[in-house]
């Protein structure tokens, strides 16, 4: 079997159908392992943080079991959490003194009947959210789904919460993300910086090429997001690729000549730098920005340390010694940040999961948009899927 891309979908798959004695060989276009997965690692040692998935969602997610015991720790609470609106740094608390706050009105969503249909923003239209209410709720909603919430599916956004039983909590993995990714891949043949250039496929037989070389098997996972081009395709399974284009999005973490007096979280509502993080005694910055603000981001320049200041004014008149990017939306291989359901597309999803002539099959995030949350969970969730599905028909 060969498996497309060695992200947490890919490797998951990879990994299941190699512990049934099936061949596997994993073809990944990047010099590295992990897709959406990257971690960055200060020279001095310090606390690596997160240019790809940021956190382990839930107390009962796989993540936890895959890396074993102790490898993974709670997020601490304890942050000085602020909020940028109107050009003012300001208190968290902001969002919910005489409004409701964006986290209740997705709260409420998730519980909400008779949305099919409707897209997140004409929904809050309905429930009555305007002024600044509004303007911060569809800002939430753009950095938590990379999408435009005129766009975005309420009902899918209903389900993918409703499907989620990972239980409750973050987690940060010790020593990086890319443990995990690390962990999958063991054992695995995983051939790293080959991209397939061609694939051809008829009932029971796929041929793949590469810079390498030709390699024949019986069956494929294609774990790749829709956004990228994948040849050889049918026509219906493009349809159903065009039908789920991955939300932009871009991560910086900018190391300063000083370092934060306070551990802090800032949510941009304005929608110029998305979230940004900071942590007491270290001179790096996180900024984690998806929709409109990874755009500005991108665009930003010499602009970036006004924007910077104004998130975390202790930021104010202090150089920038190195940036380390990972603009997921210019990304060849993956096309964007994720992929989320959109409203009358709902469907999109389950043809791009199904299978081709048990010879084809598909994993990742996007496989499961409006049915599960497309974080690493969801990911990995659809690897085994995959999985089963090739050994059912191999066997």
């Amino acid at each position: 079997m060969i498996v497309i891309g060695a992200g947490a979908s890919g490797l998951n798959c990879a990994r299941l159908v190699s512990r049934e004695g099936l061949s596997v060989v994993v073809y990944e276009a990047r010099e590295r392992l992990g897709g959406r997965i990257r971690t960055h690692r200060p020279a001095d040692g310090g606390p690596p943080l997160e240019l790809g998935a940021q956190v382990v969602h839930g107390d009962r997610n796989p993540v936890h079991e895959l890396l074993g015991p102790g490898r993974t720790r709670a997020v601490p609470r304890r942050v000085t959490a602020r909020i940028v609106e109107d050009g003012a740094n300001r208190e968290m608390g902001a969002l919910s003194s005489g409004r409701r706050a964006p986290w209740q009105l997705e709260a409420v969503l998730q519980r909400s009947p008779g949305v099919t249909g409707l897209s997140v923003a004409s929904w809050l239209r309905a429930f009555g959210s305007t002024g600044a209410e509004a303007v911060a709720v569809l800002e939430w909603f753009r950095q938590n789904w990379a999408a435009d919430p005129e766009e975005l599916s309420a009902a899918g956004i209903a389900r993918a919460h409703c499907g989620d039983t990972v239980g409750e909590g973050e987690f940060a993995v010790e020593g990086g993300f890319d443990r995990l990714p690390e962990r999958l891949a063991d054992g695995l043949d995983v051939r790293l910086g080959e991209p397939v250039r061609e694939l051809l496929y008829e009932p029971g037989r796929v041929t793949v090429r590469t810079d390498a070389g030709v390699s024949s098997a019986r069956a494929v996972v294609i774990t790749v997001p829709p956004a990228v081009p994948v040849p050889g395709l049918p026509a219906w399974k493009l349809a159903a690729a065009a039908d789920l284009p991955a939300g932009d999005g871009y991560c910086a973490v900018v190391t300063l000549d000083r370092v934060a007096p306070d551990t802090m979280i800032v949510f941009d509502v304005d929608g110029h730098t998305g979230f940004t993080r900071c942590a007491a005694g270290r001179s790096e910055v996180l900024v984690v920005a998806k929709a409109d603000a990874a755009a500005s981001l991108r665009t930003a320049g010499s602009e970036l340390s006004a924007l910077l200041a104004t998130a975390l004014p202790w930021t104010v008149g202090a150089a920038v010694l190195d940036v380390e990017v990972a603009d997921w939306g210019r990304d060849p291989y993956t096309g964007g940040a994720f992929t989320a359901p959109r409203a009358g597309l709902e469907g999109a999803a389950r043809r791009w999961a199904e299978p081709v002539d048990d010879t084809l099959f598909f994993a990742g995030e996007a496989t499961v948009a409006g049915e599960q949350l497309p974080w690493v969970q969801g990911a990995l969730a659809s690897g085994e899927r995959a999985a089963e599905q090739v050994l059912k028909a191999l066997r």
